[in-house]
């Protein structure tokens, strides 16, 4: 008779712990995408210029970015369950002073805010979740699957949940309407969660976390404001600074004793071949998204709730493909689902290219249906392939740095396209999205090369369980 109940007891933890957790990671999502409809009403508010509204979208991004690099080592050194619930706490406060802002530069600041503290929500609620688990590798797989679609559902649900908010209340409650979900998630997780006590964690890297920052800074603020200014004075000189300070950091991490970044497990084909096809997915959605939501504003002179709209059909098919990835890989295996998703990715932006000044929601359905069921397939399988090459002991550092750079590499899409389509959104959207499929076909074709040696073995569960949509 004890023993059902014994082993059934977790099931419901597990599923409330995941539960709670999920708020985090959607909330963190969340406000990647739910600011790109609100651009335009914030750019009028302020007087501000194209550049300074790519600031708001990359502040967020490269801090997110940087501070996903330490949010690991900080989350075992305090315990997951209080880092993720002080990270709620934090990032609802940053959201709070975000909607409150007077003037650009201190929403810009703000946004900063609100990427540093929610990097503390990612790596620590996976943690709460393997936590929960007890050691059963399939349900702790399924309960990340669960977490993994709410940050794919979040990130497509962003325009359409902020287009609403612009119309009906304003575009500071794309920033408010975090208050009451990080309130949600942070009183569910203090009644579910179990007990995480710090564990022994390596020192942090400091130098190497000081040094991440400084280069990405330079080199996206400088793609963003050389777009606008051109390429003399100091954004050719920031671009220059900031590869140098690439080098200094790449150096560093070969010598640092605890780097922030295994830059030995990235030497294997399976784990920078992550962080291209990553970084290049990230590059395109984050960059068409921005993109978009300026062609649907201001070139098509949609309202921001028929623009949300129009995003609607990405929720969806991130739903599907996500659950999906994980049953064709363990069919297929993850080289070709990759390969196979960021095809089916290129395919969506090279409908996208088509779009005119005149364009509706019909001629945008198919490409919005594409982009997401595409990443959606490649992006978890990238990451088991990644995660399959490297140690047990290497993971969580791996996983950070790839979603890291991934972020990075969405920074830089925002900075790019952002420049493309700052003058005429038509021209913009076309040309963005002919370099995405270009892009991306050319990412597929490095997929499908013939490879050789082999990676350490590891488990699928554990691979799955490290997943960063």
């Amino acid at each position: 008779m004890s023993r059902p109940m014994i082993a059934s007891s977790p099931a419901p933890r597990l599923g409330w712990v995941t539960a709670a957790a999920s708020f985090g990671f959607f909330v963190t999502q969340l406000d990647v995408t739910i600011v790109n409809v609100a651009l335009d009403a914030i750019g009028r508010t302020f007087a501000a210029p194209t550049a300074q509204l790519q600031w708001l979208v990359d502040a967020y991004v490269l801090a997110l970015a940087a501070m996903l690099l330490s949010a690991g080592a900080i989350g075992d050194r305090i315990g997951p369950k209080r880092a993720f619930v002080w990270g709620l706490v934090l990032f609802g406060v940053a959201s709070a002073i975000c909607g409150l802002a007077a003037g650009p530069l201190s929403l810009i600041v703000a946004r900063a805010a609100q990427g540093a503290t929610g990097a503390l929500l990612i790596p620590p609620s996976l943690a709460l979740i393997a936590h929960a688990a007890h050691g059963d590798d399939r349900r702790r797989a399924s309960a990340v699957g669960w977490w993994t679609a709410a940050g794919g559902v979040s990130i497509a649900a962003g325009p359409v949940l902020g287009g609403l908010l612009v119309e009906t209340l304003g575009w500071r409650w794309v920033f408010f309407v975090n208050l009451p979900i990080c309130l949600l998630g942070a009183i569910l997780t203090q009644i579910v969660a179990p007990p995480t006590p710090p564990k022994p964690a390596a020192p942090p890297d400091l130098t190497g976390q000081v040094l991440a920052v400084a280069a990405v800074t330079l080199v996206v603020g400088a793609l963003i404001e050389g777009g606008h200014r051109g390429w003399r004075a100091w954004p050719a000189g920031a671009l220059v600074a900031g590869l140098g300070l690439l080098g200094l950091f790449l150096r560093h991490q070969r010598r640092a004793v605890h780097p922030v970044m295994p830059l030995a497990a990235f030497a294997r084909r399976p784990a920078w071949l992550a962080v291209v096809v990553g970084s290049a997915l990230n590059f395109t959605y984050y960059g068409m998204i921005f993109v978009l939501g300026l062609y649907m504003l201001r070139a098509l002179d949609w309202p921001p709730g028929k623009a949300g709209l129009a995003f609607l059909p990405l929720t969806a098919t991130f739903i599907v493909s996500n659950l999906a990835s994980g049953r064709l890989v363990s069919r297929l295996g993850a080289r070709a689902v990759t390969a196979g998703g960021v095809v089916v990715a290129a395919c969506g932006y090279a409908l996208t290219a088509r779009l005119g000044a005149e364009s509706g929601m019909l001629e945008m359905l198919p490409g919005f249906a594409l982009i997401p069921g595409g990443m959606g397939l490649a992006i978890p399988a990238l990451t088991s392939g990644l995660l399959a090459s490297v140690d047990r002991h290497e993971a969580g550092a791996a996983s950070g740095a790839l979603n890291a750079c991934r972020q990075v590499g969405g920074a830089a899409g925002v900075a790019i396209f952002g420049a493309l389509a700052s003058v005429d959104a038509v021209a913009g959207v076309r040309s963005s999205g002919i370099a995405s499929a270009a892009m991306l076909l050319g990412a597929a074709a490095i997929v499908l090369l013939p490879r050789g040696g082999k990676s350490h073995p590891s488990s699928s569960a554990n691979a799955e369980a490290q997943i960063h949509p």
